[in-house]
């Protein structure tokens, strides 16, 4: 007697046949997935078959529209907050560069909302890294709103606002390797953030991911992808040159930055090297507390950009990346560290939480 299926069962098949969903069948299938109708060794069997053949745009589409209605968002977020994140995957094990570009930004009065996690393939991701800071992750929305009000910074773990996830992170973890999930936080931040700049682990993503997050309501949205002497990073890099798709107002645009037209010296990634949560915890503490290198000239290019992103500092003449308004950008985000102010961003995060214990 044949072996009944289950209703995830037709897109499995479909999947390990080397075939590809469409739009509307992946948002289908995650909704299954949400809503935890899915067994972990089916879940694994479709990452894995999806990631053997290769996600599309469609299914990153679908799945995303699927996520984004499952999680818990927040409620009252100004309508300028930004996100400044990497999928993660990119194997480099690097210091916690888009949660040191977070305060920086919030150091210059830009709201930022950080949605992240903890780390599944790396040492240390920012959940991890914030709680060595003193920066437990806030399970209460109303608390999470009060920060990003208040101090103009909020840091969103993902278990918080994406539950149904649950059911992915033993899988994940006992697979391995990158999957469609780590494309998924970026794109799925609990504030509904139309301003983002993420990163992403491969070249061929930037431009998907980009037009995905536009067509659904993006302001100013920057997706890079950097290339180093040890293979690519998920920032804005000082390795080598980092590609960048830009959606603005309905259309994308393509270019690369070197460190050259940043005006900062060239490293190699070997610099950047980070270790466990404390180490990159105190990293970013001599970071903010004046120490060059780097750490500080990468965090300064990709705040330049979140400057761009935030609509605080335009990057853009006629599609093309303005590389003295890059620098202009730069010095801004310099004049936030060496000014203090994005160590005291980080006071005030870690003051608010002990307001609240």
């Amino acid at each position: 007697m044949a072996r009944q299926g289950t209703p995830f069962t037709p897109f499995l098949s479909k999947v390990v046949l080397g075939q590809a969903l469409s739009a509307e069948e992946a948002e289908a299938a995650f909704t299954l997935i949400m809503g935890e109708h899915v067994s972990e060794i089916e879940l694994s069997a479709f990452l894995t078959a999806l990631y053997m053949r290769g996600e599309t745009s469609a299914e990153l589409s679908g799945a995303v529209r699927a996520v984004r209605r499952a999680m818990q968002a927040l409620k009252d977020v100004p309508d300028d907050t930004v996100d400044v994140c990497g999928t993660g995957g990119d194997g480099l094990g690097t210091l916690n560069v888009s949660t040191a570009t977070a305060f920086v930004l919030a150091g210059l009065g830009v709201p930022v909302a950080k949605h992240g996690g903890r780390a599944l393939s790396s040492r240390a991701g920012a959940t991890d890294v914030l709680e060595a800071l003193g920066i437990p992750a806030e399970a209460s929305h109303v608390v999470q709103e009060t920060r990003l009000r208040e101090d103009g910074l909020a840091f969103l773990a993902a278990p918080y606002h994406h539950p149904a996830m649950r059911i992915a992170t033993p899988v994940r973890k006992g697979l391995g390797f990158r999957t469609l999930f780590n494309l998924l936080g970026p794109l799925c931040n609990p504030a509904r953030v139309r301003r983002q700049l993420v990163g992403v682990f491969d070249e061929t993503w930037c431009q998907p991911v980009a037009q995905v997050l536009g067509e659904l309501g993006g302001t100013s949205i920057w997706v890079v992808h950097g290339h180093t002497d040890e293979g690519g990073i998920d920032e804005l890099t000082l390795a080598g040159p980092t590609h960048n798709e830009v959606w603005e107002a309905g259309q994308i645009f393509s270019f690369d930055i070197t460190p050259e037209m940043a005006g900062l010296p060239c490293y190699e990634i070997a610099a950047l090297k980070g270790g466990d949560a404390q180490a990159n915890a105190q990293a970013m503490k001599r970071l903010f507390a004046g120490e060059k290198g780097c750490y500080r000239d990468t965090v300064l290019l990709n705040a330049a950009i979140g400057l761009h992103v935030a609509g605080r500092g335009n990057l853009l003449e006629n599609g093309a990346l303005s590389v003295p308004a890059l620098r202009r950008n730069i010095a801004q985000a310099a004049h936030s560290l060496d000014e203090g102010d994005a160590q005291e961003a980080l006071i005030r995060a870690q003051r608010g939480v002990r307001a609240q214990s």
